[in-house]
């Protein structure tokens, strides 16, 4: 994370002689001054038992935090984190009631048909039944005009709620925080003043103590602080969920941004994903709860995710095989890395001066077209997924930056996904098959792609398809909305046997944020008809690039004899290729 736009005025402050801060006049660029790390507190503790106490400090802040996963706080944190999800779970539930109801009647009325085809009694004991689910359905009712509201106070009810689950998060701690800022994306799971209030996570974290960050910059390079640093930032710029960010400058000259990770994360995160494994385990008990998501695949990959989050060394190495990828594009950087300055807790990298992707304004004033920077971020992702394999996963405004020279710069790679050819070439199916509109290639593609919930009929997922997709298909492709598409396709998910697979979880979160991005930047903007010809050209350079090892394997005897060459797919590139020629001559 950077700053924002260097042109607004920000309070600063300095150190006087008798060691405290006091505010002085911002400098020119709108930065607050750097001190001189030499005027710092804690770099005049230099005696043993300075040091000695500066490291217990720090364990005892440590210790702290490992005492809420210890005896009866960790029952608490237990009662906390339930209580969170349950409530979440009963709001959603109440605000589609509904549909849940109409699922409940047809139930009944299916177990009814089959007690008739029994005995009288069966018969008899359905009625009670019916009987029951019509007081569960009362009581439900009261429950959602306690919780929901009324259609004319919905929305106000659910702002509350949305403020109230926020709040919560943030108490909880930096693994629900960044669980937060995932669901913040999930529009197609969440009502819009959820996904609003969630999103404002990104920008709202609370800062941790300066001494902590101070000492455990100095404990992780093993020197005080200005022997790595000539100056210093007294305040982080930027505060996020796993840790927090300072400006700096090295004793060489550069400006540099010194990201510092909160105390103990590692303890908090390993008690967290083993209280959220409780529940998930208890959840199981309840099939119907696990039908329209993969909840323990998602746990699994947060797990996996976030602990290559909170690796900082693995995030500088993300952030250059980034930079490798587009070592050819000039219009895109990445901040450097300075490895000497740079640990597993603790890392440096190249400050970036420049605008929010989404400030339309200053952008325009600037002289930049923010339809433009759009279209280059779409351009990137689409390379990303379609040709690299590895993607940026947290593309959220405040890891975007325009740069004074009009270069796209990119920020915070802890969270980073993979895609394997094999995906990467069943995603392009499913790209053009949307686009061709064809519903039985996308019924084929859902399957391929681990779409559907265990145990379900394949043969009739397409004539679900086609129902699915009968509106969208009809629409030219100038008015298809990836973001109303995926709404609809929530609510058929939840209907019919589809579920989103755990390995879609980032990708999805990547394509609604970009687009979040693009409705801001470009009223007009089409996430289908802006990907298309994009896609095309990633398309046409991957298969011809395959199909061509093919042919010269073939010619040289290598390879399996077993496998012909697919004529059907190389007739369909041909002339993809040959439209495509067509099209850029006109």
């Amino acid at each position: 994370m950077q700053e924002t736009k260097s042109v607004l005025p920000v309070k600063t402050n300095e150190i006087n002689g008798n060691g405290s801060i006091e505010p002085v006049p911002s400098n020119s660029n709108g930065h607050t001054n750097l001190v001189k790390t030499s005027d710092l507190p804690i770099s005049k503790f230099v005696s043993n038992e300075d040091l000695i106490a500066e490291e217990r400090a720090l364990i005892e802040s440590e210790e702290n935090v490992e005492k809420n996963y210890k005896g009866l706080r960790a029952y608490l944190r237990l009662f906390k984190v339930s209580r969170v999800i349950g409530m979440l779970s009963l709001y959603l539930y109440l605000d589609q009631y509904d549909l849940h109801h109409a699922q409940h009647l047809k139930m009944a009325e299916s177990r009814l048909e089959t007690a008739r085809r029994l005995t009288w009694l069966a018969v008899l004991g359905e009625k009670f039944y019916g009987v029951y689910l019509i007081f569960f359905h009362w009581f439900l009712l009261l429950l959602r005009r306690f919780f929901i509201g009324t259609e004319q106070n919905k929305e106000v009810t659910q702002e509350k709620q949305a403020v109230w689950l926020k709040e919560q998060l943030i108490e909880l701690g930096p693994t629900f925080i960044k669980i937060g800022q995932s669901m913040g994306t999930r529009a197609d799971l969440l009502p819009l003043p959820f996904v609003k209030s969630l999103g404002e996570l990104q920008d709202s974290v609370p800062p941790f103590s300066n001494d902590i960050a101070f000492a455990r910059i100095e404990l992780e390079f093993g020197k005080k602080i200005n022997e790595v640093y000539a100056e210093f930032e007294i305040e982080p710029i930027a505060a996020a969920s796993l840790g927090q960010v300072y400006r700096a400058r090295l004793f060489t000259g550069e400006e540099v941004a010194v990201k510092v990770q909160r105390p103990n994360l590692e303890g908090t995160i390993k008690g967290d994903i083993e209280i959220l494994r409780k529940v998930a385990k208890f959840a199981e008990r309840f099939p119907s709860l696990n039908e329209n998501a993969d909840w323990a695949g998602m746990l699994r990959e947060f797990d996996v995710t976030i602990h290559e989050e909170m690796d900082y060394a693995a995030e500088g190495r993300n952030a250059e095989k980034f930079n490798e990828n587009f070592a050819d594009w000039t219009n895109v950087h990445v901040p450097k890395i300075y490895w000497h300055a740079t640990t597993q807790k603790v890392m440096t990298m190249e400050f970036i001066h420049g605008t929010k992707v989404t400030d339309i304004e200053g952008l325009t004033a600037r002289g930049v077209s923010p339809e433009k920077v759009n279209r280059l971020l779409i351009k990137t992702y689409l390379k990303q997924l379609l040709e690299d394999g590895f993607f940026h996963a947290d593309p959220h405004p405040g890891n975007l930056l325009v740069m004074p020279d009009g270069r796209l710069a990119f920020f915070d790679f802890g969270m980073v996904g993979r895609i394997t050819p094999k995906l990467q070439a069943k995603m392009i199916d499913a790209f053009f098959h949307v686009v061709a509109k064809d519903p039985d290639g996308i019924a084929q593609d859902l399957i391929e792609l681990d779409f559907l919930k265990p145990g379900a009929d394949e043969e009739s997922v397409r004539d679900v398809v086609r129902r699915m997709f009968k509106f969208h298909l009809d629409l030219k492709l100038k008015d298809v909305n990836f973001k109303e598409l995926t709404y609809d396709l929530a609510d058929v998910m939840y209907d019919y046997p589809f579920r989103l697979p755990s390995n879609f979880t980032y990708i999805m979160r990547a394509l609604m944020t970009l687009e979040g991005i693009g409705i801001v930047t470009d009223p007009e903007f089409n996430f289908f008809l802006t990907a298309k010809p994009y896609a095309k050209e990633f398309m046409l350079r991957r298969e011809g690039k395959d199909l061509r090892k093919m042919f010269v394997d073939k010619m040289l005897g290598r390879g399996d004899d077993s496998e012909g060459i697919d004529w059907g797919r190389t007739w369909k590139l041909a002339k993809m290729a040959a439209k495509t020629v067509f099209n850029a001559n006109k």
